[in-house]
């Protein structure tokens, strides 16, 4: 079968898998064991996928890696970017402790402040998610793509919204009070939280909470290869049809302003 994605998308999601590999040698460990040593289950996982990641993207390309073990780049150093690789070597930091499985290996392409391909890695859960902005996005299992798009609201059926398991804030209820019809909160951990939206499981969700950009730019690429839109959320006006597009490196911060996806 002839692979749906490009050659450096199909060396990116090879990366991405092998970061995943080394974070399941350890996420399948005991994690008592850590308890007598000063390093953490989580903080060994991070630095070895990154690591892996790393090493496999300077031997890819010559562009500069911004990733959440890297933080500590210049701003002076990052604004000249125009081109560079977002990682997040394990997203979803609870998940990994709670052992629910729902924590990712994320690697973008940014290009002029925009996520143009992206890669997301459930490792525990053995999918991927692959997007190249203008080509497509697709869900990957054991070699096996799929091609998957984003689902609008049809007017009639119940909005399925992705949000937290635990309490929801005033401004996710000021949100859910303007849509019209019934809601249904859709819980899901880690970058998977867009992904949802991309392959059309959900319809909305709504981010009012932090956020760096590392944890959003693979999903974003899926997102918006699937047809979804990311942006910027004005929790007193959350459903603005004009909201800006959410962009990367183009402030100092590298925290991401409440946005929300959308179908």
């Amino acid at each position: 079968m002839t692979q749906p994605i490009n050659s450096l998308a199909q060396n990116v999601l090879k990366i991405a898998k092998e970061a995943g590999d080394k974070i399941m040698a350890i996420y399948q460990k005991d994690f008592a064991i850590y308890e007598k040593q000063d390093t953490s289950p989580l903080t060994e996982a991070d630095l070895a996928a990154h690591n892996v990641i790393v090493e496999a993207l300077e031997a890819t390309s010559d562009l500069p890696i911004l990733s959440e073990e890297s933080a500590n780049i210049s701003w002076d150093e990052r604004k000249s970017w125009s081109s560079y690789w977002l990682v997040d070597p394990l997203d979803g930091t609870k998940e990994f402790i709670k052992k629910n499985g729902e924590f990712t290996v994320n690697i973008a392409l940014i290009e002029n402040g925009k996520p143009t391909m992206g890669v997301v890695y459930a490792p525990a859960l053995n999918k991927s998610y692959v997007g190249i902005v203008g080509e497509g996005a697709w869900t990957e299992i054991d070699g096996e793509f799929n091609s998957i798009s984003a689902r609008k609201h049809n007017g009639a059926e119940v909005w399925k919204v992705v949000g937290s398991r635990s309490h929801q804030s005033p401004e996710i209820q000021n949100l859910l009070s303007q849509l019209e019809g019934e809601t249904e909160l859709v819980a899901m951990g880690s970058s998977l939280k867009l992904c949802l939206v991309a392959e059309g499981e959900a319809h909305l969700y709504p981010r009012l909470g932090p956020t760096s950009e590392w944890d959003t730019g693979a999903a974003h690429a899926v997102a918006l290869a699937a047809g979804a839109n990311v942006t910027v959320l004005d929790p007193d006006n959350p459903l603005d049809d004009n909201a800006e597009a959410l962009t990367y490196n183009q402030k100092e911060s590298v925290l991401n302003p409440f946005f929300l996806v959308s179908a």
